[in-house]
């Protein structure tokens, strides 16, 4: 990540208020249809997830039956609250050590959640091309990012003053292009009860009616599915 800010990533822990998650049927719900179900992952799978946070993923991970997970954050302070499911698979390291580490070997699926914007567009090419290299073969790359082409995403985008580079659909697929990935699946995340997200989708689609240049996709927040170009 960038650390030109270190007085924010130094006070990032006490920001942030981390907490151990608790990843229950709502959460499993969520992350099966914004991530295990788009990226067709399988409990055969080995994942590596870098800036794994407060390790809420990994949790969820082991709690489908996967075997081999690999989360990687910089922050020391997240090994308090990693969930106890997943704390084995946790190690503080600098993401560019890890990439060089051939003794890791390669992984079915490789997942960055809010991860990307906290590096310059050049630093971010550089971590997907990379992550190329530890792709097993027919491997995925997710990313989920602040969809900075919709103005509900923008809050996200500049609530935090060590994001670097706000991503919108078309500069997603710039940068996985530029990185040697196939055009990406794209789509927003799923946020709010069925009620809202029925509520949110009308008025979206009303509004696209209605603007000239409305967005390419309305949500919040972005994910993006990447395979190597063949």
């Amino acid at each position: 990540m960038n650390q030109r800010a270190p007085g924010f990533y130094g006070t990032y822990a006490s920001h942030k208020g981390y907490v151990t998650p608790q990843v229950g049927p709502k959460q499993v719900a969520r992350l099966d249809a914004e991530i295990w179900g788009p990226a067709e992952c399988s409990p055969s799978h080995s994942f590596l997830e870098i800036g794994c946070g407060t390790g809420a993923f990994l949790a969820y991970l082991r709690g489908k039956g996967v075997r081999r997970v690999l989360g990687i954050d910089h922050d020391p302070a997240l090994a308090k609250v990693i969930p106890e499911a997943a704390r084995d698979d946790f190690i503080c390291r600098d993401v560019w050590e890890v990439l060089a580490d051939e003794s890791l070997g390669r992984f079915d699926r490789i997942v960055l959640l809010d991860v990307l914007e906290h590096f310059e567009a050049s630093d971010a090419l550089r971590l997907l091309q990379s992550l190329r290299g530890r792709l097993a073969d027919g491997g995925r790359v997710v990313i989920k990012v602040p969809n900075a082409g919709s103005p509900w995403g923008l809050p996200y985008q500049y609530g935090d003053l060590t994001h670097r580079t706000a991503f919108a659909p078309i500069s997603v697929r710039q940068l996985a292009d530029a990185a040697g990935f196939a055009a990406p699946l794209l789509y927003g995340q799923r946020q709010g009860s069925t009620r809202r997200r029925l509520t949110d989708a009308l008025v979206c689609r009303l509004l696209s009616w209605a603007l000239l240049n409305p967005p390419e996709i309305w949500g919040a927040n972005l994910y993006a599915v990447l395979q190597v170009k063949p």
